[in-house]
């Protein structure tokens, strides 16, 4: 332990934090490096830094304990040599160099002087595998790896890629129905984390999946930074907005690019990037094979990639798609490029029906859905999608700022079939009745109406209409019974507790031909679409670095590893008040063993009790040669 303290006292700071965190150190109860060097040497914490090593790392660590303990020197030409006489067959002294400086860097082992000295602990812990079931050294060098992956015949793979072009066609467009659903109606998330039940089935509807898909979807937009939590509410980002302008194959590609980021490189470096080779059982036993004592681990992170993956359509069938094996080998433009080659041309018409319904012959441009959505209610989002204008579609448009002519225009400028004479009736009568109703809020109005006598609740919005048979029927409509209208003191408005964006829309969604207004009684425009606000959180307090600084402060500079080690070791016999014996150099060169009971440590010298001449003695720390407990 007193190496270790003193390789962890030298450390520059920044190491020092990195290796805290590499290690996963409890920081609670560490008061110096002698404790931070007791945490490491630790058997779960040995054990916990084992699992995430690989095979041959393992067997360099296992070999090099294995000759220090017989008395052999572990330098780097020794271990290579072990190590091929082992196994049988060659191993490369630069790849032993290589582990060596891995396990130096986790301070499982001390590279010096061209050796490679486990920790005694770490040693000790290493040869209690066997009992467990983990391999002994023999078996780390010996062991040879499982059948290489199975690879499916070259006819198969173009129906691989087949599936993978599907799946992600399918994966994209439900993530861009997500996003433009929780645009307009968020998604809570609970305290406990994940969806209600009721946000979950609207989602699933909303993109045609399985409910046990919507978490999994999410995750994948998530990811690609297209959603976010916002005050407790999934909404769409910023980027998801611009991510909903892209074209199908950079929608692809920016989630397959945030699924290959999110691979830990553990991972990543073990994944086939050949197309055609399975990730089943085959893959299963090489991990286990691989991470001997981290299997579990490994395969919980590759399970859930790879169940993604299959969404992705990086694989099928878990089998490597083409176009997946090159996001796996880091080429994201060969990637795009094969699927750009498989996916259906985005096309920029539509059919426009006297049914008042919308059909588009293939996946539309996205600038042209996008629009179109602001026009028209989405009724199936398939390969041919189809849209149907509805008086609360047009109304909707008119909110947030488009007129008949646009409207018209657009419908134009994109249909194959002209303008049925029912879509320009109800785009004109639409616009005609805008307005009838009006909507605003009483902050700021200059005149605001009055509250019914002996009424005191604070209303926060009002509805007003020129045509009172039209305000009345709103007043009894039971579909907004929920706004909780009240008729205004003068008979001439409603009033409603509720702000006036939440009755706009609640009006509007009822088909009324409703107007937002400000307080000087202008139509203002609205657009029922949130984005998530994204609070940069304050940095939370970094522990390693808290625990950095405060062994800094205890460390004394003036004061040796040696003799902090000595210090420690009597504060401890003090503490335990137990008798120990302590071997001092005495001026004239001999060493004298005194057995002696420590009763405290100061100023570079340690009082205590001599149980064999019942006397106290006074020394100094520097004297002393060895401390060990009483026989």
């Amino acid at each position: 332990m007193l190496g270790l303290a003193s390789r962890l006292r030298a450390l520059p700071d920044a190491e020092l934090r990195r290796v805290i965190g590499v290690r996963d150190v409890s920081t609670s109860g560490i008061h110096d490096f002698f404790d931070l060097a007791e945490a490491l040497l630790d058997s779960r914490s040995i054990q916990l830094a084992l699992s995430h090593l690989d095979r041959s790392t393992l067997a360099v660590l296992a070999v090099a304990g294995q000759l220090t303990s017989s008395g052999s020197v572990p330098s780097l030409n020794a271990v290579t040599s072990r190590l091929c006489a082992l196994g049988s067959a060659e191993v490369a002294l630069t790849d032993v160099a290589r582990r060596v400086d891995t396990l130096h860097t986790l301070l499982l082992a001390d590279h010096n002087d061209g050796r490679c000295i486990p920790y005694d602990a770490v040693s000790a812990h290493l040869a209690t595998w066997p009992a467990q079931g983990l391999p002994g050294v023999a078996d780390l060098a010996t062991t040879l790896p499982p059948a290489v992956l199975a690879a499916v015949a070259d006819t198969e793979i173009v129906f691989i890629d087949q599936l993978a072009t599907e799946r992600a066609f399918a994966v994209v467009s439900s993530i861009a129905e997500l996003v433009n659903d929780l645009s307009r109606e968020p998604a809570r998330e609970l305290s406990r984390g994940g969806l209600g039940l009721p946000d979950t089935k609207r989602l699933a509807a909303v993109m045609t999946v399985d409910v046990d898909l919507v978490a999994p979807i999410l995750a994948l937009a998530s990811r690609a930074d297209l959603l976010a939590r916002s005050d407790g509410y999934w909404m769409e980002t910023e980027a998801g907005e611009a991510w909903l302008l892209e074209r199908t194959t950079a929608r692809w590609a920016a989630l397959a690019a945030a699924w290959r980021a999110a691979l830990p490189s553990i991972v990543a470096d073990i994944l086939p990037r050949q197309a055609g080779l399975l990730w089943g059982d085959g893959l299963t036993a090489f991990i286990a094979w691989l991470y001997p004592a981290g299997g579990e681990w490994m395969l919980s992170q590759l399970t859930q990639f790879a169940r993604d993956a299959e969404l992705l359509g990086i694989t099928a069938h878990d089998t490597t798609s083409t176009a997946g094996a090159s996001v796996l080998r880091g080429d994201p433009e060969a990637a795009v490029a094969t699927m750009a080659t498989a996916l259906p041309a985005e096309v920029g018409a539509v059919y426009l029906q006297h049914d008042l319904s919308i059909v588009a012959p293939g996946p539309l441009a996205p600038s042209i859905d996008a629009r179109l959505r602001g026009l028209a209610d989405v009724e199936s989002r398939e390969l041919a999608s189809s849209y149907r204008i509805t008086a609360a579609s047009v109304n909707r448009a008119l909110a947030a700022g488009e007129n008949a002519a646009s409207l018209l225009a657009f419908l134009a400028s994109i249909s194959l079939t002209g303008i049925p004479q029912p879509v320009d009736y109800l785009i004109n009568e639409s616009a005609s009745r805008y307005g009838r109703v009006r909507v605003g809020n009483f902050a700021g109005a200059a005149t605001a109406p009055v509250a019914p006598v002996g009424d005191n609740t604070v209303f926060l919005s009002y509805v007003s209409s020129t045509d009172a048979a039209l305000l009345g029927t709103l007043a009894v409509d039971q579909t907004l019974a929920p706004l909780g209208f009240v008729r205004a003191g003068d008979g001439a408005h409603l009033l409603s507790r509720f702000a006036g964006d939440a009755v706009f829309w609640a009006l509007s969604d009822a088909r009324y031909p409703v107007a937002a207004e400000n307080n000087l009684g202008e139509i203002v425009h609205l657009r029922r679409h949130q984005i998530a606000r994204v609070i940069t959180l304050v940095p939370t307090v970094d522990a390693a670095l808290s625990l950095v600084e405060k062994l800094r402060v205890g460390a004394d500079s003036t004061v040796s590893v040696a003799d902090a080690w000595l210090a420690r070791q009597l504060d401890t016999a003090i503490k335990a008040k137990q008798t120990i014996l302590v071997s001092i150099a005495m001026p004239g060169g001999a060493v004298v063993d005194y057995l002696l009971e420590p009763a405290s440590v100061s100023n570079g010298r340690f009082r205590a009790r001599d149980r064999r001449a019942d006397i106290e003695r006074t020394l100094p720390l520097r004297s002393i040669r060895s401390i060990t407990p009483a026989p």
